[in-house]
Formats: structure tokens, sequence, C-alpha cells
């Protein structure tokens, strides 16, 4: 379906794909998996017509085939509504409706007109192709949580999360033969990543998506295509995600092994060499004995020196092979997350006590009855469909919001640490340096160390924060959280915007912090390995759970 050959990219002077080749058959769905900035959304762009590629070629057999794009940051047109964008999506339904009437008036009055009848003949199969996409409709957007919008709605009026499944949906409903997806399960809630998993392996075509959740990947997925940050070349494997992982984990440890052998071995070399050169010149000219001067002594030991330099010489050229054509190179060490929390005061052993809660807006209740407390060190992962009031009950916690009703207070000693979706509370003119300086007491050079552990290296700190990508916008937040000392951490969805790697170092910092979480997520990865409990919300109230 797809045939990829020798893609090669730069921006500038900096090298982002190198000599990329590989093929999709269909039913073949590749997860493209790299640290992000590694150039994944690029080469997808590359494949798509959005960005032309330096040299190398790529093409569809057939040549026809039909595609089907999700990318990040799509726009959609002014004054578009719901019911619009689907139906240019789906192949304009309505419109082909109408002319496919104007056209059965028209052989009416001109049937000695055979073109007439070819075109009616043409839209008429077209419908019956957009016709499965219209029964399809339905599903696909209950599937996708957007069924209670009414299909005259706005899109100006819609969330980003409705705006991100709306277009997934439009992409899906297109009928496509092959599927580039970059962050698909972005602004999913479980139930929706279930349907779209199910959607996937139903869809016989061909799929090369970008994602950094790691449970879809294994559910969906038969191969990964690694993007290597350093080498900027493409590596295929074969299984899920978790097989991938294994077998990168051998790789990794096989590399090291024989590189650290290597080493190992050229340094019995250096030493053998330096040892022979060593008694070399103690031979030399028959020293070995000074008191004998004759002749033939000082032609033996002469000539036991050549052959003794010899072998010096012999080990040397071993080694040097070692040392170039034959050289092992040292595995390379990716930039990760650093993040240490350090040590928090203890809190009380009531953290958060939510009485008779309501909370919602004025005349929608999305969530009541909460009687609930939390306790200082537990781990609670807040989960339930989009819309239900997750995020709401988060900020009428932190106060952004009044309740509706009941009331709620935070224990002695409890110092709130706060990581929202947006960050819009922050002041875009600032940059990352200044933005930690208004909450630690950090000099320059020890904020610049600081923030070096989050990725922000050399003039990074300068960057405004209107001009962060959302990755980075998730560090930062990352790096505020760390700064502010705080001992119970209230996340929105923390880990929606960071690379695979990122989010392992994040579940690796959670588990070290001594303090008490209550988080927003939809990762199932992260919630298994991370929650001790979970809040999820049923019918507008919490049900809580211990997560096993």
């Amino acid at each position: 379906m797809l045939s990829v050959n020798q893609i090669n990219k730069s921006f500038g002077l900096t090298p982002v794909l190198k000599n990329i080749t590989f093929s999709i058959l269909a039913n073949e769905r590749w997860g493209l998996v790299g640290i992000n900035g590694s150039g994944k959304s690029t080469l997808l762009r590359i494949l798509t017509d959005n960005e032309h590629a330096d040299s190398g070629t790529f093409s569809f057999t057939p040549s026809n085939l039909r595609v089907g794009y999700l990318e990040q940051g799509f726009e959609f047109q002014t004054g578009d509504t719901i019911h619009s964008y689907l139906d240019k999506r789906s192949g304009n339904f309505n419109h082909l409706a109408n002319e496919l009437s104007e056209l059965a008036k028209m052989m009416v009055e001109h049937p000695d007109q055979p073109d007439l009848q070819t075109r009616f003949d043409h839209i008429l199969a077209e419908l019956e192709t957009n016709g499965q996409s219209q029964n399809r409709l339905e599903s696909t957007l209950a599937g996708l949580g957007l069924d209670h919008l009414e299909m005259d709605t706005p899109i100006s009026h819609m969330s980003g999360g409705q705006k991100t499944r709306l277009m997934l949906a439009g992409v899906l409903l297109n009928d496509p033969q092959i599927l580039f997806l970059d962050e698909p399960t972005n602004h999913l809630d479980i139930e929706m990543l279930t349907w779209l998993e199910n959607w996937i392996k139903r869809f016989q075509g061909g799929i090369l998506m970008v994602s950094h959740d790691r449970t879809f990947l294994d559910h969906t997925v038969n191969g990964i295509l690694e993007l290597n940050e350093h080498t900027h070349q493409i590596k295929a494997y074969k299984g899920t995600y978790s097989d991938y992982i294994q077998q990168i984990s051998s790789e990794q440890e096989k590399h090291w092994q024989a590189y650290k052998d290597q080493q190992d071995e050229i340094q019995r070399l250096r030493n053998a060499a330096t040892e022979m050169r060593s008694k070399a010149k103690y031979h030399k000219g028959g020293k070995t004995d000074p008191q004998n001067t004759d002749g033939f002594s000082i032609g033996f030991f002469a000539n036991r020196s050549k052959e003794v330099i010899q072998k010096a010489k012999n080990i040397e050229k071993r080694m040097e092979k070692l040392l170039t054509e034959d050289k092992i190179d040292k595995p390379t060490r990716t930039w990760q997350l650093h993040i240490n929390f350090g040590e928090a005061q203890t809190s009380g052993r009531d953290v958060l006590i939510l009485e008779e809660f309501v909370i919602g807006y004025p005349g929608l209740i999305l969530l009541q009855d909460l009687n609930l407390v939390l306790q200082y060190g537990q781990r609670v992962a807040f989960i339930g469909p989009n819309g239900c009031g997750k995020t709401t009950l988060l900020k009428t916690i932190n106060g952004e919001i009044p309740p509706l009703h009941g009331s709620f207070r935070l224990g002695s000693k409890v110092q709130v640490g706060t990581m929202s979706q947006e960050q819009s509370e922050w002041d875009g003119q600032m940059n990352a340096l200044e933005s930690i300086t208004r909450i630690s007491n950090l000099n320059e050079t020890e904020i610049r160390s600081f923030l070096s552990k989050f990725l922000f290296r050399g003039d990074d700190v300068f960057v405004k924060l209107e001009n962060l990508s959302y990755g980075e916008r998730a560090r930062l937040s990352l790096a505020h959280l760390v700064a502010s000392g705080c001992n119970f951490l209230i996340l929105d969805e923390p880990i929606n915007h960071l690379d695979i790697p990122s989010r392992s170092n994040f579940e690796q910092a959670l588990s070290h912090f001594e303090g008490t979480i209550l988080a927003v997520v939809h990762d199932r990865y992260f919630i298994e390995r991370f929650a001790s409990q979970i809040w999820e919300v049923k019918d507008c109230r919490i049900q809580v759970r211990e997560n096993k």
C-alpha cells in the first residue's frame, strides 16, 4: 500500500530524517515512536504532501489510494458547523443528493442526452458509497462522545477536545484505505479509547500512527517503527509495544556488553604492547648481561629485541583495527527528565475533606453528594467520561470556581501544587527562567541548572512561554511543581503532551513523592502503575475503589 524510499529532511543545518525506508501493507498497523522533536510529525506531513522532503520518494499502491490524515493543530474553516464539516469529509452527501434530484428532472425534460444518464449513474454510485458513511455517522459520533451535540452547532463554539474528536470522526468517516494518525488518543476518555481501539482492529487497511499511549499501542499495533533522535533513521520491530520494549532492552544490553568487552580487549592489547616494547628495550644490545660483551651475545639479544618489537607492532595493529573499522560505538544516552521532588513537609492525616459537596455551574450540576476524605500519601487516579466534571472539581478545590453546595477544607500543613491542562495562568511574555524566579529563592545559575533537569538548556530558558510547544509547557509545569515544594499535587492530565521516556520518568518521580496526589488521567498504563485508589465518576457521583 505504501513504499517509502530513502527520504531525507533537514531544517537548515539540522538533520531530522535520514534515509527513511519502510513499507506498509494491508492490515499492517505500525506505531511510530520517538522522543518529542525527533521528526515523527514531519514524516507524516511529508507522506501526506503537507511537507516536502529534501530527497527520496514514496508511492501508494494503487496510486489513487484514499488517504486519511489526522494532524495536530488542524484549523477548521470559518463558519463550519458539525454538519457541514462532516458532510464535506464524507463526500458532500447532501450536495450530491440535490444534484441527483436535479439530474432526474433534466433527464425527463431531455431524454435524448446520454451525458445526463452517465452523470446520473456516476453520482448514484457515489451516493451508495457515501451512504455507507452516513450509516456509520451515528455510531462514530457516539463512540467519540459527540452524539449529544446538535449537528448545526458551530465548530467555533466547541471545546478544543471536541474539535479534535470531530476531526478524528471526519477522518474515519471518509472511508480511508490507509491512515496516518498523529496523536489520535488526545482528549479521549477511557471509554472512547476502547471504542477507537475496536475500530482500528476492524480496519483492513494500513495504519501509521504516532502515539505516546503505551496501552493503546499494545492493543492496536502489530509493529513499531522507532525514529532514533541520534541517527535520524527508522528501525522496524514486529509485535506490540511491549514486545518492542523487550527487544530494545535486549539490544541495548547486548550493545553495552559488546562495547564493554571491546574496551576491555583494547586495554588488554594496549598493556601487552607496552610490555612488549619494554622487553624490547631491555634486550636491546644484549644489556641483560653486562659481563657479556662478545659479538654473539650482542647479536642474539638484538635479534630478540626485533622479534619482541614485531610482536608489539602486531598487537598494536590489532588494537588499531578495533579502534577503527571494527570499532563498537559507545551506546548513546538520550537526554531525559530528571525529576526529584525532594523532601516535602508532612501534612496532617486528612488532606482533603469534601462534605455534601456539589459542583458545577448555575443550572448545571456536574457532581453531587460528594462526601470524601483524601488522606496523606494516597495516590488517586480520577477518571470518568469527558465533560463529567473532573476538571471542574479540581478548579473548585483550587478556588477558581465556587461550589454549588456543601463545603470542602484542606488539612493542616497542606501545601498545594497544581498542574492544569492549559497553563492559562502563565504570562506568555515571561520566559522559563523568569517563571521559576518568581516562585523560588534560587539565583540564576542555580535556576539554569535546575531547568536543565527538565531539558531546558542554553538559550532555551529565554524562550517566551507563549512560544513553547505543548510538550515544553508540560515539562515547565513539572518544574513549577518541584520548585514549589508542595505536599499535595493536583494534576489535570499531567502526561498528555509528554513523550514515552518522559512519562516513564514522571512515573518514577511520583513513585518517590511522599505526599498526596489527586490526578485526572486517562493513560491506563500510567494508572496501573501509579494509582493506589481510583475515583470514578458515574451518574454524577464519585465511586471509590482501591487499585490492587
